[in-house]
């Protein structure tokens, strides 16, 4: 009888020695950052040649199901609905039988979670079982599960901090695309005795799809635009600083006319985007000596001249650029601005912009604000403006990039 209780003793005490060095050996492998190969092959050696089972499947989670390893299973562990075949298990499971192809290949379902979501499933052989009770080694199974739960719980922490840095790299690429379109900005827009310009812009996000610009084509004449990329994020931000590099470009190069221009872009946009993407563009060009305004809206939301009191949309135009191989039409608009006139360009994101009862701001307010705020400069009076959006969103977060372009020809 005492022999058997120190055989016993014994045999726990190698029990509790072979858990702790087992532990330790994985805790170590964590510790100097192995790797996930390296990881597996520890359980590996862990479960196959100190525990004995020369057969098991290890199923986990991360974003979606896969098999990290499989020893002495020669059945398929692709395309397997491992919710609708493990998802029931939610503890260590004796398998007697079932109507599951690869549950009869198994003796013991190991279940492991966290928070009651499920992250592995280990399928074990060899477990042996009378129909009464389990033998000694089925004492093992609870260790297994932990030890289980402490290496996918490892490679989940990998696995997070890879997406991590992975999301740490693009925020600063972000930040280094946001800086890039700033710059493609104009900086400095005129204020003097023939004219008083000024824009404000709000991305939704770190970069955007809005663009706005101002140029001079000699001392009289003058050209304002502004676009907006279809789509969000970042390709439409590339897409949209392409485009503002390319209208740089072709102003500085080729002679001024205004059809053959929108041509040239719409071939440009769509060599960028593949059809995947357009941008809505108004063009204006202004002869300050003739006072004649010739634009061009192509699908873009109608900017309006106003003189204080009445106001008229800016639509003749063609399709926004990008939209097909090529322009079906460009009907040129003429307008003579009198003394005094002021342009007011903008994107969708100032109309389209919702309060809290899902309302849009909508033309006909904004068109009131700048009656409203007519006397200011035009600087002033786009702050007023935004401090309006503001109001009306309430604590809503903005859904679009927003722009506002104000010209006032003396």
């Amino acid at each position: 009888m005492l022999e058997k209780v120190v055989k016993n003793l014994e045999n726990q005490i190698q029990l509790k020695d072979f858990k702790l060095n087992s532990l330790l050996e994985i805790t170590n492998a964590i510790n100097t950052n192995q790797n996930v190969e390296s990881l597996t092959r520890l359980f590996e050696f862990i479960v196959r040649e100190q525990l004995g089972y020369d057969k098991f499947v290890l199923f986990n989670r991360q974003e979606e199901w896969n098999c990290l390893t499989r020893i002495g299973y020669k059945g398929k562990v692709t395309g397997i609905d491992i919710q609708q075949e493990l998802g029931r298990f939610k503890e260590i499971t004796v398998i007697e039988s079932s109507h599951s192809d690869l549950l009869n290949e198994f003796d013991v379902i190991v279940p492991v979670f966290h928070k009651e979501r499920p992250l592995a499933y280990l399928l074990v052989k060899g477990v042996e079982y009378d129909g009464k009770h389990l033998n000694t080694a089925l004492n093992y199974m609870s260790f297994i599960q932990t030890l289980t739960n402490i290496i996918v719980v490892a490679i989940e922490n990998k696995r997070m901090a890879k997406i991590n840095v992975h999301q740490e790299r693009y925020k600063k690429d972000l930040e280094v695309a946001s800086v890039m379109q700033k710059l493609l900005f104009p900086s400095d827009l005129p204020t003097n005795k023939r004219m008083d310009i000024s824009a404000k812009y709000k991305p939704r996000h770190e970069v955007g799809g809005d663009y706005y610009d101002f140029f001079p084509l000699g001392d009289d004449e003058y050209i304002i635009c502004i676009a907006d990329v279809s789509g969000k994020g970042v390709s439409a931000a590339m897409l949209m600083a392409n485009f503002q590099a390319t209208l740089r470009t072709l102003f500085q190069y080729q002679r001024f006319e205004m059809k053959a221009l929108m041509e040239e872009l719409n071939t440009k946009v769509m060599n960028s985007a593949k059809g995947e993407k357009f941008i809505t563009f108004f063009l204006a060009h202004y002869d300050a000596t003739t006072r004649k305004l010739s634009y061009v809206n192509a699908g873009h939301n109608h900017p309006f001249i106003t003189n204080g009191k009445t106001f008229e949309d800016l639509d003749q135009g063609c399709i926004g650029l990008g939209m097909l191989d090529e322009l079906p039409f460009i009907n040129i608009g003429e307008k003579e601005l009198s003394p005094n006139t002021t342009i007011v360009l903008y994107t969708d994101g100032v109309v389209e912009l919702e309060n809290e009862e899902e309302e849009f701001f909508g033309t006909e307010r904004l068109v009131k604000l700048v009656h409203s705020y007519y006397p200011l400069n035009m600087d002033d009076m786009n702050s007023l403006i935004f401090s309006k959006l503001d109001e009306w969103k309430g604590p809503l977060e903005l859904v679009d990039d927003t722009a506002i372009f104000s010209c006032r020809f003396f």
